[in-house]
């Protein structure tokens, strides 16, 4: 770790409003950021300081983070906003307490519906602007990617389904309240088409959603026991080119470059038999396959025998996404954050209806962007780590 300094989650929270016609952004803030802080058992006045994540575009505001201050406590407070991705500010907010300047920091991010058409946008925010033309959305790139995948493994379709499937059923449970219902593979194929080849049961609707969650360091955890804590183990994050004329869409080297740093630093080599559960990015589900083969966890030549077998479900090899991730349910911009915090609380045992047993090691990965972007990847443990790296 950065400094020797080992951090640990020791709250989270997730708000999300079943009737989004009467919710109120501000109120959601000021309620994940009690419910994460009554989590980890303490008050806003132990926090010393906040890190925020918030895209203006999506808010139909500008400066987003002046609105969000004082419903997360940040009024005369220590407070930084990143709008890049949500899973970047757990990382910021993890770096600043191995920086040995704050012992405990909250990490709050949040995917409201308040604009008017969120495709309009991401087209008019595409960066660099030449974008623009295409139209390009996050869909419409996401499903380019799908394009590329398939035309390099032609029976990718079916297993995409079925992964879907498997996604809609661990959301079902987890969530009942609002993921959808789970629908039989024939139903999420032969829905009507929105972006080539991605049918609408292929994916989820944009979700309102607000994610907090509560970090602090190892002397500050060892001083307050009692507390479960899910430590983080190794971080990583890469970006790839902005521009997708220069990427193979096929592939993702930021993700393997991210997870290389995630695993050094916690020690991992052998990372298809390193971890009890994994939460990852799941827009569409060869995006979660994409994941599946950055991380280590499965080369693409076994994916469609993997989803088949069903050894990333609740019972196989590895359960992923035992959440329903996006799939499930899609807070656009918090998405990452929402995957973070899901492999914590599996770490923490406070997983609720989807806990799975015994969780002692977890990875979680977020990606934001066209085509993933960014990505992050995160490992937690259930202990500290026995030697600072």
């Amino acid at each position: 770790m950065g400094h020797g300094i080992q951090v640990g989650v020791v709250g989270s929270a997730l708000v999300a409003p079943r009737d989004t016609t009467g919710a109120c952004l501000e109120e959601a803030l000021h309620q994940v950021t009690h419910a994460a802080l009554r989590d980890a058992g303490i008050a806003i006045e132990d926090i010393d300081g906040i890190v925020v994540a918030g895209n203006d575009q999506l808010d139909g505001r500008a400066i987003t983070v002046m609105m969000a201050s004082g419903s997360v406590g940040g009024v005369s407070r220590d407070i930084l906003a990143t709008p890049s991705s949500a899973e970047h500010a757990f990382v910021l907010g993890t770096l600043r307490v191995r920086s040995g300047m704050y012992n405990t920091q909250l990490v709050v991010s949040w995917s409201p519906l308040e604009t008017e058409d969120i495709t309009e946008v991401q087209r008019l925010s595409a960066d660099p602007y030449y974008h623009r033309a295409l139209p390009l959305d996050e869909l419409s790139a996401h499903a380019l990617q799908a394009v590329a995948l398939e035309s390099q493994l032609p029976d990718l379709r079916e297993t995409a389904v079925s992964l879907t499937h498997a996604n809609r059923l661990h959301g079902s449970r987890a969530y009942p309240e609002f993921a959808p219902a789970p629908r039989e593979a024939a139903l999420i194929r032969n829905t009507p088409m929105v972006r080539y080849p991605l049918t609408q049961g292929m994916v989820s609707k944009p979700a309102f959603a607000v994610v907090a969650m509560v970090l602090a360091s190892h002397d500050w955890i060892q001083a307050h026991p009692g507390r479960s804590t899910a430590w983080v183990h190794g971080m990583g994050w890469a970006t790839e080119t902005a521009w997708l004329g220069d990427r193979d869409l096929a592939t993702l080297p930021s993700l393997h470059a991210a997870a290389q740093q995630a695993y050094k630093e916690a020690g991992i080599s052998s990372p298809a038999n390193a971890f009890d559960i994994a939460e990852v990015a799941d827009a569409t589900a060869y995006q979660q396959l994409l994941a599946l083969e950055g991380l280590g966890l499965c080369p693409r030549e076994d994916w469609v025998q993997a989803v088949a077998a069903g050894e990333f479900g609740d019972q196989g090899r590895l359960p992923v996404n035992l959440s329903g991730g996006a799939l499930s349910f899609n807070p656009l911009f918090c998405a990452g954050l929402l995957r973070i915090h899901e492999a914590a609380n599996q770490v923490r045992a406070r997983a609720g209806a989807h806990q799975h047993p015994q969780v002692r090691s977890a990875v979680a990965h977020g990606a934001s962007g066209p085509a993933m972007q960014y990505n992050t990847v995160v490992v937690f443990g259930h202990q500290a780590a026995e030697t600072a790296q």
